[in-house]
């Protein structure tokens, strides 16, 4: 269930993320990317996946 928890804590703030814009066009619904876009959305994830794991219950 804490999981779960954490889980939708890191969705929920990824989505809220998502609509943070430098200028138009840029972002999740925006209308291109750039690198270093793609690179920040997959650093976040690994990052929230590897928070995820370290605070799992042992």
């Amino acid at each position: 269930m804490r999981f779960a928890k954490q889980l939708a804590a890191t969705a929920t703030l990824m989505a809220v993320s998502a609509h943070s814009l430098a200028h138009d066009g840029h972002g999740l619904t925006g209308s291109h990317w750039h690198a270093t876009d793609a690179a920040g959305l997959a650093l976040v994830a690994v990052l929230a996946g590897l928070a995820i794991w370290l605070s799992r219950d042992k």
